[in-house]
């Protein structure tokens, strides 16, 4: 009996060996397996303790997988370890010389640290060996922005553009920072205006300006002249858009004219706008116009780059006692370049105060009820690098008294100057 009891223990014992056996080897799991699970503890649980210790173990198995090392600094940066961060990736980068996702990596730990200097030489690196990588031309973009290197950024986005025109976050990031390559800016512009009927005469519109980027945003002082029904007469403006953060900005507008038949004595603007996820802008403000009588608009805005394409929605809603007069805009433009090399189209109804030669229309005592159609044909190209030729053609089809309408026909041609 003894002897029986002694040979029933070895067997438990023996069950019982590889029974844990199996079990432990169920529990090991290969080196993708671990860095799924720290990847889930990492995203899905945010447990970065956990994902940490997942990111050894696999580590342990293959320490020259740089894929799982990188992604050991990327966790090592969202929880603030810095130091150990820059020892993953720099042990990344000592076994393969700008391994492109350790330098964006590494890159971005700097740059979101303002070490932009350093972040600038790690993605440069990458770039040596990786030239075409959208993810770090994006980057060097941003940094060389912040680095107030305007012509650098602006030129490593137009190579970016040029590898890829449907790369929508350089065109919009290149929208962003074009006019600051240049500290000053000078523009003229000439527009003709003739009419089927209304008037006998055609209209003739000019402006020069003259535009200063400076560390709050661009400002600009503007003359306008205008021969309208056979009359001369100026107008001047100044406008701002000062920067409040990266994510809001503001535009303002100030006039003034002598001659309120032809321009409106005083005019005002303001306007809000957000630069939104996914390249999405969105803005909201108000026109003030003084003829004989205050007229107040109000707009909303919201645009959108998608790939070669900008589209912009708008409108202008102007009460009055009786009723609202709606304007509605819709602009598509298509690029073929940079920021300044583009073609495009508006089809809209109603008048926008922001329409140099159609803003004297605003009428406090008709413009609620009075209707129109239009249509618009823009072009914008880059010579050279400092100058900037436009374009544009436009028809509209306007009703200036109760059932009675007429054409009018208007091009413009404008030259700027940067320097």
């Amino acid at each position: 009996m003894p002897h029986l009891y002694k040979s029933f223990k070895v067997f438990l014992i023996a069950v019982l060996f590889v029974t844990c056996g199996s079990f432990a080897q169920e529990q090991e799991y290969t080196t993708d397996e671990l860095y799924t699970q720290a990847r889930n503890a990492a995203f899905d649980e945010d447990d970065y303790p956990k994902a940490v210790k997942l990111l050894k173990a696999a580590l342990a198995k293959s320490p020259d997988y740089l894929g799982v090392r990188v992604f050991l600094g990327r966790i090592y940066t969202y929880s603030d370890s810095l130091p150990k961060a820059r020892m993953a990736f720099e042990e990344v980068l000592a076994k393969e010389k700008g391994h492109e996702d350790a330098s964006f990596a590494y890159g971005n730990l700097e740059f979101w640290n303002n070490n932009s200097e350093a972040a600038l030489k790690v993605v440069n690196t990458g770039l040596e060996v990786h030239p075409e990588s959208e993810n770090l031309g994006i980057l060097k973009a941003k940094i060389l922005k912040d680095l107030e290197h305007y012509e650098e950024a602006t030129a490593t986005l137009q190579k970016l553009l040029e590898q890829n025109p449907k790369l929508t976050q350089a065109r919009s990031m290149l929208s962003g920072i074009n006019s600051s390559t240049a500290k000053n800016e000078l523009g003229v512009n000439y527009e003709f205006v003739y009419f089927d009927a209304r008037f006998d005469d055609p209209w003739h519109l000019a402006m020069l300006d003259y535009t200063r980027q400076t560390k709050l945003g661009s400002m600009a002082a503007r003359v306008n002249f205008a021969n309208r029904f056979k009359t001369d007469a100026l107008q001047f403006e100044v406008d701002a858009y000062p920067r409040i953060s990266d994510l809001f900005y503001t535009y303002v507008n100030l006039g003034i004219s002598s001659d309120s038949g032809i321009f409106p004595q005083y005019r005002a603007g303001f306007s809000l706008f957000a630069n939104l996820p996914a390249s999405f802008e969105a803005d909201a403000g108000f026109r003030y116009l003084a003829f004989n009588e205050d007229t107040f608009i109000y707009t909303l805005g919201l645009g959108k780059y998608y790939k070669n394409y900008w589209f912009n929605f708008r409108t202008y809603l102007t009460p009055s006692d009786s009723a609202l007069s709606q304007s509605y805009a819709l602009t598509v433009r298509y690029y073929f370049g940079g920021a300044d090399d583009f073609v495009g189209a508006k089809i809209g109804t109603g008048i926008s105060p922001d329409d140099s030669a159609n803003s004297v229309l605003f009428d406090g005592a008709n413009i609620t009820r009075l209707r129109s159609n239009n249509i618009a044909l823009y072009y914008r190209k880059l010579l050279g690098s400092t100058h900037v030729l436009t374009a544009q053609t436009a028809l509209e089809d306007q009703e200036y008294a109760a059932g009675t309408r007429g054409l009018q026909f208007s091009i413009s041609v404008g030259f700027i100057k940067r320097f």
